[in-house]
């Protein structure tokens, strides 16, 4: 396939910047008036968020300066799934998790989008949590990336190795 461009849509987040955005909100219920004597808490494990206070109003403020700082670390809040908050004796929880890479089915609706609204001549192959766009024209590719930017997904989207 000589003379073929490709590039890859991918759902992907820096972990690091995952760590340093719970870093800074545990930071920040630490230091914060209106958290004073609430029992605030969050932690890391893998892709999930643990974050717990005294009540119901206190994890979902606890929720939101977590999205906040997430967002100062430039990581899309579509990656974002929470759970409704639950009681556990005298503390309430909320648990969320990092939603990373693309799914079969959604990766089959961008190859749909390209297919139907793209230009033609472009072909697309779905590889593992990733889906490669193929091309002879590279004008055609920024074009396919141009429409699936417009499209609204539930899950954040990036492009890679454009080549």
């Amino acid at each position: 396939m000589a003379g073929e461009s490709s590039f890859d849509v991918v759902s992907k987040f820096d972990r690091q910047e995952l760590e340093n955005a719970v870093n800074m909100t545990a930071k920040e219920i630490r230091n914060r008036y209106d958290f004073r004597g609430t029992d605030a808490a969050i932690k890391v494990a893998g892709d999930v968020i643990d974050m717990e206070a005294s009540g119901e109003e206190r994890v979902k403020a606890v929720l939101d300066v977590l999205q906040t700082m997430l967002v100062r670390r430039k990581i899309d809040l579509k990656a974002l799934k929470p759970d409704e908050p639950r009681i556990s004796g005298k503390i309430w929880k909320l648990t969320a998790t990092m939603q990373q890479g693309i799914s079969g089915d959604d990766a089959r609706k961008i190859a749909k989008l390209i297919r139907d609204s793209g230009p033609k001549g472009v072909r697309t192959q779905i590889q593992g949590d990733e889906l490669r766009v193929f091309s002879k024209k590279r004008d055609d590719l920024q074009t396919c990336q141009q429409l699936i930017k417009g499209a609204d997904y539930d899950f954040p989207v990036q492009f890679a190795n454009y080549r």
